[in-house]
Parts: C-alpha cells; structure tokens; sequence
C-alpha cells in the first residue's frame, strides 16, 4: 500500500482534538481506538501544505464528526521531547498494510497544536480515521489508556474550560437550543467535578444576563413544568 507522501504535508506540525459531548448527565469526549495495536488516541492530523491550521482542524473535525460550524478554541501547544513515539506510530502504520521506512516522515517528532471543541452529542455521526478502526464517546473519569502525552492534553483542555466557564458554554454546543435550568446545572456540575446548590447556582444564572427565558416545557404535572432557556446572542 502507498503511503501519504511527505510533501503534501508539513513536516513536525500536526493538531489533538478534545472534543467534548454531554450526555446521560456525564461529560465525554472522543477517543480513536487502534484495535489492531492496543493504543488509544485523541482524534488529530496533520496539516496539508498550503492549509490554514484551523481549517485542518476543522477538517478532521468533519471527518471525524460530520459536524461544522462548532466552536473551536485553541488553548496550547505541546512539543515535549518525550512526545516522539516512532514505534507506536510504526506498529499504526504496519497493522494497516503499510511497510515505513526508518526515515519516513510520520514517524518523526511532532508538535501538536492543541484544541478543544464543544458539541451537541445528538447530531453527531461517528467516523473512524483511515489509520484507526473505531471511535467513540467516553466519560472523562473513566478513560482508557491514551497513547503520549494524550492524557495531559485532555487535563489542560479542561483546566482551560473551567475557567470563563460561563463565556465558553455559550459559544459552544453542548446543550440543545433550548433547555432547562436543571439541565444547564448537570452541565456545570460534570465539567466541574461538583455538585452546586440549585438555588444558589440559579441566581448566578441569572445574575449574569446570559440566558433569555421561554415557555416552560409540560411534559406532566404543569405545576412542576420547568421554564426553557436560550443562550443570548
């Protein structure tokens, strides 16, 4: 099998995306599985000469996803010496046909430009990368084993969420367009690792001219129909 070549792409730079989905009140993200050689990957890529790197990353995003349009934020860059890995990505390589040489460019340092992104769990439709077999949605506390520095990205990704977490939220897509107060609380409380006081977080909502109030949804009882929420724009 042919291998991409080197010169369709810039040597030493490629991207990791943690991209984020809330469901079953947990906080989650998407993880590769290589089923051929036991490693787990954040979902990334490299970068196509003539390529703005926010557009490969939204490239991989699509592919990965079938999602566009998502909010995007890139929080840092990781170039430790201990990220070059040749044989992990040697063994990805072989266990899908490919025979690389010791010299071949994939197999090199590289740095990765990280990022993180919000989305709507419902409207995502999974597809795997064509060097892995699988990808799918797992909680945040109970990941698998992730292959470099993998799991401090996804440690920064959510020191970084945590902070301005009210700003964040409202680009990004993890609620539906509408929502309960209830289910915004879920939100904060899994990306926090907390539980928060009804009313006390309510006030804060509020407090923060954020939210535009709608109907309540009835789906029972209308006494105890909760109000809908939107994020203002």
């Amino acid at each position: 099998m042919e291998l991409p070549p080197a010169k369709d792409y810039y040597p030493h730079i490629a991207y990791d995306s943690v991209i984020f989905g809330f469901s079953e009140n947990m906080l989650k993200i998407l993880v590769m599985e290589y089923k051929q050689t036991g490693l787990f990957a954040l979902p990334g890529g490299f970068v196509k000469k003539g390529e703005n790197l926010d557009d490969a990353v939204k490239r991989g995003l699509l592919d990965r996803t079938g999602l566009e349009n998502i909010y995007l934020e890139q929080f840092h860059t990781f170039g430790s010496a201990y990220r070059s890995d040749p044989a992990a990505m040697r063994r990805i390589l072989e266990a899908h046909g490919y025979s690389p040489d010791d010299n071949y460019w994939m197999l090199a340092r590289f740095f990765s430009v990280a990022y993180y992104a919000l989305i709507n769990y419902s409207e995502v439709t999974l597809r795997a990368g064509p060097l892995s077999d699988s990808i799918d949605w797992y909680e945040v506390d109970n990941l698998p084993p992730l292959m470099q520095d993998h799991r401090d990205i996804v440690a920064m990704a959510l020191r970084v969420l945590r902070d301005n977490l009210d700003r964040k939220l409202i680009g990004g897509n993890l609620l539906p367009e509408l929502f309960t107060m209830k289910e915004l609380q879920r939100v904060y409380e899994s990306i926090l690792g907390m539980e928060l006081r009804r009313t006390t977080f309510q006030r804060k909502m509020l407090s923060l001219n954020i939210l535009e109030r709608h109907n309540k949804r009835y789906d029972g009882q209308a006494h105890k129909a909760p109000y809908l929420y939107s994020w203002i724009k």
